[in-house]
């Protein structure tokens, strides 16, 4: 690493790497004490540590029961692949919590502020909204019942759920010192990888044992089945019932109640212009789309690029929306400039615009791989000829394991050998066994493969998935815990989920070999850009 970069660690603080190292000795030797593999092993044992594991729980469940098990769901149901990709957008809420992380971090919930703290009140609240969507998706046939309700349901899941996990992510960062992110983060994916178990495989395995098959749709099936993922998610308010709030040095803001009921009152009105725009600008995008066909030759493209352009055109509503209701007074600017504003001045003064750019260039594209590729992944197991309790017990339950022991291996060896040298190795895994996707839909229904496949693709992502959460919580300043990470993590997954929702149209254009090779090679700019951030930063511990 160069000795003359500046680096700055969560808590917004600069020190030297250069030659005045001497004031570094007390830090150098608390990070030599746990480099050990008795101690590594034995700090999963903090509470803060097994907390997250339980909130993890909590935080994957949700997931699968929008991607996966829904898209089963569905295809069950008799909708088109195409649509059932589409689907996947109801997760977009995870990509554009951003919006709202800022009013997590200053407004206080009535009552429950109070009683819980401010992490923990907003998690409650999250966890209760999760647990009604999922119970509204539960109300909703697909096959007879009109597809908006349950798109409805859904995005309100997305919602909730994406509104959970900026509070998790806010509270493990402020739980521990940095020291303990990457063990935390280990825990964290491992509870992760359990709730979508429940929600995958248990899914799957209680909509099959209550009758529902292909060809032999039974809905009721699937409503019990998603009851019961409702009933789940207990866990998590038992765990922020029972979990302490963190003791955090932060300065509480006392603005009025009537700035924080403009506030919000601003926001809901500039996501209602956003969804506004999206919702009038359908039959435009029909027949853009077809537009757009004749010119460029390639379906895919021509609805990227469609629904790019009303992505853009909704955004400028939803900010025009937020400046006159600013200019009428609504909400104060100093309140909009210190919860959207600085933090993103932040950011850019700690690293500098070169750096910033690059790092937010990494995490934009760090997952587009797997994420891409994870859309479909349940309905290409399907349509090799795979059985819903095959795909339960080797996607869901053989593949969580995989994943559990590659999140602790990841964990650990970023410990160790440190957090840049594991982000590299899990983008070269992961895009490695993307091309291993390509040998099973050449070979079908072959179920040893299917094990291989799981195997190194699960157990890379996890090595990935813990390095990479160690290195976003790495870049966030405690002062805008929430709002920092819940940028990074919103552009870690915008672009990869907005072309997922293309995937099905992709698969139906050139079929699953050469979609699986693509996703193979948009891994290859990541190798890139993990190796230049390498050279330029470094990460405390």
């Amino acid at each position: 690493m160069r000795d003359d970069f500046s680096i700055h660690n969560r808590n917004g603080y600069e020190r030297e790497t250069g030659p005045n190292r001497f004031n570094l000795i007390s830090e150098l030797n608390l990070i030599a004490s746990i480099r050990s593999w008795q101690e590594s092993l034995r700090a999963f044992l903090t509470p803060q540590v097994v907390t997250m594991l339980f909130l993890g729980i909590a935080a994957g469940l949700p997931l699968l029961l929008i991607f996966s098990s829904l898209s089963l769901w569905l295809r069950e149901a008799g909708v088109d692949r195409s649509a059932v990709t589409y689907f996947s957008w109801a997760a977009l809420g995870y990509s554009f919590k951003f919006v709202w992380a800022p009013l997590l971090d200053i407004l206080p919930l009535p009552i429950l502020h109070r009683l819980l703290g401010r992490r923990r009140s907003w998690l409650f609240l999250s966890q209760l909204m999760i647990i009604t969507s999922i119970i509204l998706m539960a109300m909703v046939d697909p096959a007879t019942h009109s597809l908006t309700l349950m798109a409805i349901a859904a995005v309100l899941l997305g919602f909730s759920a994406a509104t959970q996990d900026v509070v998790i992510d806010a509270y493990r960062i402020e739980s521990a010192d940095t020291r303990l992110q990457a063990l935390m983060s280990a825990s964290y994916i491992a509870g992760y990888r359990i709730g979508m178990l429940l929600a995958g495989a248990g899914a799957l395995m209680l909509a099959s044992y209550f009758g529902s098959e292909v060809g032999e749709y039974d809905y009721r099936a699937w409503r019990q089945s998603y009851l019961i993922m409702a009933s789940l998610m207990l866990i998590g308010v038992v765990t922020t019932l029972l979990s302490p709030e963190p003791e955090v040095n932060k300065k509480i803001h006392d603005d009025r109640k009537r700035d924080y009921l403009g506030l919000m009152l601003t926001f809901s009105l500039s996501i209602s212009g956003f969804i506004g725009c999206f919702y009038l600008t359908g039959d435009w995008a029909v027949q853009a789309r077809l537009q757009m066909l004749s010119w460029v030759n390639n379906g895919p493209l021509a609805a990227i690029g469609v629904e790019l352009v009303r992505l853009v055109l909704a955004t400028i509503v939803a900010v025009i929306i937020a400046k006159v209701l600013i200019l009428m007074g609504w909400v104060q600017k100093n309140i909009v400039h210190r919860s959207y504003v600085e933090p993103v001045q932040d950011f850019f003064k700690r690293y500098g615009l070169s750096m910033a750019l690059l790092l937010l260039s990494l995490i934009g594209l760090y997952r587009i791989s797997d994420i891409v590729l994870g859309v479909i992944a349940n309905i290409f197991y399907q349509d090799m000829g795979f059985t819903k309790p095959e795909i339960a017990t080797v996607v869901k339950t053989f593949g969580l394991f995989m994943t559990i022991v590659g999140g602790f291996l990841g964990g650990i060896l970023a410990l160790r050998f440190g957090v840049m040298r594991i982000l590299f190795l899990g983008a070269v895994l992961s895009a490695l066994t993307n091309l291993l996707f390509m040998l099973l839909a050449q070979m079908g229904n072959d179920i040893w493969m299917l094990y291989i496949v799981i195997s190194a693709d699960n157990l890379s992502g996890g090595m990935a998935s813990a390095a990479f959460i160690a290195f976003l919580s790495s870049l966030t300043n405690i002062s805008f815990t929430a709002v920092q990470y819940a940028i990074f993590s919103s552009l870690m997954t915008l672009l990869p989920k907005i072309l997922g929702g293309y995937s099905g149209t992709m698969v139906e254009s050139m079929g699953y070999e050469q979609f699986f090779l693509l996703t193979a090679l948009m891994g290859i700019p990541v190798l890139l850009l993990v190796f230049l951030a390498a050279r330029r930063f470094r990460i405390d511990g």
